[in-house]
């Protein structure tokens, strides 16, 4: 089996090479352009083109980079665009990919901070955006129904998706749960196989930095500390703010409130470089452009420093991902071979599918709210499920119907 960058690079004839590098670009192109919805829409309908569409990875390969996606900072799913672009054709491919998955995003926020600044306002998409939610949503659950049993093939397995589903509804933080699943089924595979004790050490080495709340916590002190100490004139600076978003990009878990957060702390509470209202425009545009939600970087660089600090923030942001997923990439194939790593990562997946659960659940209650967008979620369920549509056109289809249903007349 190749494992390594280096081994598919060297395996792949030059021809073949350009004609999976063009593939990927096409796809996550197309994907960076049409995938509303946030991270677990995202990786939804990756799920739904590299897996049942092209065969590229198995059920339980797209899984296991669900998992290391979660267990590491920045934004999930452009990182699952980044691993697949890795695992088809090499570092070329794992930057292909994630930068293909970007651009789209990147260019609509551009053209969104354009007329912000131009003419002070966003434009309206709320009619569209009221179609495509509840159509998210059924691609999502389509998504959830089709990698079940892949990620709870077990009666533990199933248990721990339960278990930590309810966990993620109660509001326990992502990170304590996915690292408690992996625990739970390490401990269980010790348990079943005392041999399994001399990989105990290795697996545990490999988690534990990153499973320390305290760790993180320091980690992210210390690189705020850093930032403020060559950060604290008032005065605007490009290099400052690149740095601020490099930090944000390489210390951020959690949900979109988390990055409301880290960009309140640092432009408005330390820097004062924006107001309130602006940074909740920002985030509004990170929502309801499609692509990765870390664009709200984009949009914020275009108010302070115009196309070129977009383009500074945006690479910033997304910087760290690259990084991580190069370094954890080739760990993959390893750590599924060892038995207690192999069950370390059984666990991480169970609780990654229910993370997706509990964030469809949330979602749900926001995106289905009337007549209209029940029966939106219905139809597109069942076009994906029985007659096995691409969930692009349906997109579309629930965007044009939310913008008529909006804009005519109330009774």
């Amino acid at each position: 089996m190749i494992e390594t960058p280096g081994e598919i690079e060297a395996a792949l004839a030059p021809q073949d090479r350009r004609a999976r590098l063009r593939e990927l670009a096409m796809l996550f192109l197309k994907l960076g352009t049409i995938a509303f919805g946030g991270p677990a829409a995202h990786i939804a309908m990756m799920e739904d083109e590299v897996v049942r569409r092209r065969g590229w990875v198995s059920h339980e390969e797209f899984l296991d980079m669900v998992g290391a996606c979660n267990l590491i900072p920045g934004p999930n799913s452009t990182e699952m665009a980044i691993h697949i672009g890795h695992r088809r054709a090499g570092f070329a491919g794992l930057a292909v990919a994630g930068a293909c998955f970007i651009v789209p995003a990147v260019a609509i926020t551009i053209a969104i901070a354009w007329a912000y600044v131009r003419f002070g306002s966003m434009p309206q998409v709320a009619g569209a955006l009221y179609g495509i939610k509840p159509v998210i949503i059924a691609v999502v659950v389509q998504a959830l129904w089709r990698l079940w049993p892949s990620a709870a093939r077990t009666r533990l397995l199933i248990a721990v998706t339960i278990a930590a589903t309810v966990a993620a509804l109660a509001g326990f933080n992502e990170i304590a749960i996915l690292f408690a699943a992996g625990a739970i089924t390490i401990g269980v595979a010790v348990a079943s196989d005392a041999h399994g004790r001399r990989d105990l050490p290795a697996a545990f080495i490999i988690a534990t930095p990153l499973a320390m709340p305290g760790a993180r916590t320091m980690t992210t002190a210390a690189v705020s500390v850093a930032t403020v100490a060559g950060a604290a004139a008032a005065p605007f600076s490009l290099g400052t703010m690149f740095l601020i978003f490099v930090k944000i990009g390489a210390v951020l878990f959690g949900s979109g409130y988390v990055l409301i957060a880290f960009l309140q702390a640092d432009f408005i509470d330390r820097l004062h470089w924006l107001t309130r209202g602006q940074l909740l425009d920002a985030v509004a545009v990170g929502q309801f452009t499609p692509g990765p939600v870390f664009c709200t970087a984009t949009f914020i660089g275009y108010l302070l420093g115009k196309t070129t600090g977009s383009l500074v923030a945006t690479i910033g942001i997304f910087l760290p991902a690259f990084v991580f997923v190069a370094i954890s990439g080739p760990l993959l194939p390893r750590l599924r071979r060892s038995p207690i790593a192999g069950a370390f990562l059984d666990g991480v997946n169970a609780a990654s599918l229910a993370l997706m659960i509990a964030v469809t659940w949330e979602l749900g209650r926001e995106a289905i709210v009337d007549t209209t967008t029940i029966v939106l979620a219905v139809l597109a369920a069942i076009a994906l499920i029985r007659f096995r549509l691409n969930s692009v056109w349906l997109i579309i289809a629930g965007g044009i119907v939310g913008a008529i249903v909006s804009s005519a007349p109330r009774p």
